[in-house]
């Protein structure tokens, strides 16, 4: 082969591999092929996240129905979105013979250039951080909850959460300072199983606060909400950075669509009955962060703590995608350490400026995860194929687009409404 051409005529210089250029795939080749059991797995833990302890509160203010019918319409949109851009990365792979398309940047830039791989970018970075966002306003938020219940106590000035939160910081920049994410592998499967045995005890427990008090409840919260309800379900379901990279790695291709819809289809009955059980057993006074409806008492408290321990190792796995870029672009691919903590501090400031935990979960999913998970995929599905696709082909695509549009842009302001009105 050339390579070992190469590599025997030059064995006697050091080789010093070149500077990553824009057209450097982001990821590199997969080492072992994942099965159809571990690639559900791997789905299941790309697309489930914070957004879940949200969905109740967001039910309280749709509607359970209207919830319902808003949650699984996204996870079906969602869905075929994700297989678009299987679609295209296949249909590019058809044309060149090879693929240097291991992600969704790499897709941006064979698609569109450079701005393509700008846009994916960007897109990817708020979104990113946005997660991390709720995730220190969901800890902060819930330590102060735990442990001082009033949420009136304060420390030279401060609030609880406003402490809580900086308590977080030094550890945080630990974390984050890891150049490889090797060594969180066994802290991140730790923090999965947490997480789906708290979501599991929480339900437990919302049945049998339901059985006792059955709270009267409304089907439909009116359309003033509509968009509101929209971006909490579209946050919930956002992984659509992950899919290629999964497919990739998917030992039988042919069979990836069917194990997604499967997977997405579990996880939308997840959230429905975690969002209509929450809902259900306290009405009206189910609060944005629903553990915190669950009172005093050891278990709770193991469960709120358990969740925070969760989202707290999480966070600097879902910032790696920031760090992949910004370091990119401004530090030529090169770990920079003081780069990081700028990060880490600005996603900091803004958690403290951020009142309610659901309100941002709409604002991200309206404003970022619209055009990451609807507009981007349709779009370029649409220039790669528009020669190929019938009118109803390209007429669905473009509905797409601009019902990705719309929603971001209602959503959008739904969202910073709520999120005014809350801290005046």
């Amino acid at each position: 082969m050339g390579f070992d051409k190469e590599a025997s005529s030059s064995s006697h210089v050091l080789q010093v591999p070149p500077l990553p250029r824009e057209d450097t795939p982001l990821l590199g080749q997969p080492r072992r092929l994942s099965s159809q059991s571990k690639t559900f797995a791997n789905v299941f833990i790309a697309i489930v996240g914070a957004g879940v302890l949200g969905l109740p509160y967001t039910f309280k203010k749709t509607g359970w129905l209207m919830g319902s019918l808003m949650l699984f319409s996204v996870a079906l949109l969602a869905y075929h979105c994700m297989m678009l851009l299987v679609f295209t990365r296949r249909k590019l792979e058809s044309i060149h013979g090879f693929s240097k398309i291991n992600s969704f940047g790499d897709l941006g830039f064979e698609v569109c250039g450079p701005l393509g791989r700008f846009a994916v970018d960007i897109m990817i970075v708020l979104a990113q951080a946005g997660f991390c966002i709720s995730y220190l306003i969901f800890i902060a938020n819930t330590l102060a909850y735990v442990f001082n219940a009033d949420n009136q106590a304060s420390i030279l000035g401060l609030s609880s959460k406003t402490v809580y939160l900086w308590a977080c910081f030094p550890f945080q920049l630990g974390l984050n300072s890891i150049a490889t994410l090797t060594h969180l592998a066994p802290l991140s499967i730790f923090a999965d199983v947490v997480d789906l045995a708290a979501v599991g005890v929480v339900m437990v427990e919302d049945v049998l606060v339901f059985l006792k008090n059955r709270p009267e409840l409304k089907a439909f919260g009116g359309f003033s909400v509509f968009f509101y309800g929209l971006g909490v379900a579209v946050y919930s379901f956002e992984g659509i950075g992950m899919i290629l990279p999964l497919e990739l790695e998917a030992k039988y291709k042919d069979k990836f669509g069917k194990v997604l819809a499967l997977c997405m289809a579990f996880i939308s009955l997840l959230y429905g009955a975690f969002g209509i059980l929450g809902y259900m057993a306290f009405g009206e006074e189910t609060k944005d962060i629903i553990t915190t409806n669950l009172g005093a008492g050891l278990i709770s408290t193991l469960v709120q703590l358990g969740l925070c321990v969760n989202l707290f190792i999480t966070f600097p796995l879902m910032m790696n995608p920031v760090y992949e870029v910004v370091e990119r672009r401004l530090c030529d691919s090169r770990y920079c350490l003081w780069l990081r903590w700028v990060v880490v501090l600005g996603v900091s400031l803004v958690a403290l400026l951020v009142p309610n935990f659901a309100d941002f979960l709409s604002l991200v999913g309206s404003s970022v995860c619209c055009a990451l998970g609807f507009v981007l995929p349709a779009a370029f599905h649409l220039m790669v194929f528009k020669k190929e696709l019938g009118w109803d082909g390209l007429i669905l695509d473009a509905i797409i687009v601009v019902l990705g549009v719309i929603m971001g842009v209602s959503g959008t302001w739904s969202s910073l409404l709520e999120i005014f009105a809350s801290k005046a």
